[in-house]
């Protein structure tokens, strides 16, 4: 099953990639740095492809909040905490939510949509997250392109060990959640605050 995987990226990794991108990102951004490290990919052409799938992703969402306000306002209720987060930060910070809103655990779909809902210009989101998206790709790439072997390395290392490695990887994965949690809690309380 894995050497068919393998196979699968080997032949069709840039496809795999671009729809990777798309719907989730760093994991699959990780894979094409070492895929281009190892040579079955090519580097720049992974950071364009793996570019052009996270600003395709941002501008399905974008067009989400665009064209479907009622129904997102209606559908997506149990969220409204975070498309009050994500319009606090537009507010504060402008365009450059923008292009940080990719390394932002639990808004990445959220902030795209929550701007659609907006008057905020298609033309410009367009633009800055094209950019964001190719930094992004770049900065997530490149450390794995330069360090392809020590990652392998700790990859043979934690199959190896799997009974250690998924409790690390879990406990790490759960203190993200609990850092951003509190992160959202934070921005809440700070604008009720400003309406009191």
């Amino acid at each position: 099953m894995e050497d068919l995987f393998i196979g699968w990226l080997k032949e069709y990794g840039y496809v795999i990639l671009f729809l990777w991108s798309i719907i989730e990102g760093e994991m699959g951004l990780i894979m094409g740095g070492i895929m281009a490290h190892t040579g079955d990919m090519k580097y720049f052409l992974t950071v364009f492809i793996a570019g052009l799938g996270g600003f395709t992703g941002d501008q399905i969402y974008f067009y989400i909040g665009r064209m479907n306000k009622g129904m997102i306002q209606r559908k997506l209720h149990n969220q409204r905490r975070k498309f009050a987060i994500a319009h606090l930060l537009l507010k504060k910070h402008g365009w450059p939510i923008i292009f940080l809103q990719r390394y932002m655990y639990g808004l990445r779909t959220v902030i795209p949509m929550s701007i659609g809902i907006t008057k905020y210009s298609a033309k410009k989101f367009a633009i800055i997250n094209l950019l964001s998206a190719w930094a992004w790709a770049a900065i997530t790439i490149t450390p794995a392109y330069i360090y392809g072997d020590e990652i392998l390395g700790l990859l043979a290392i934690a199959k190896e060990h799997w009974y250690l490695a998924l409790p690390i990887a879990g406990g790490f994965l759960v203190g993200i959640h609990i850092y951003f949690k509190k992160l959202e809690q934070h921005f809440l309380e700070k604008r009720n605050n400003r309406h009191v």
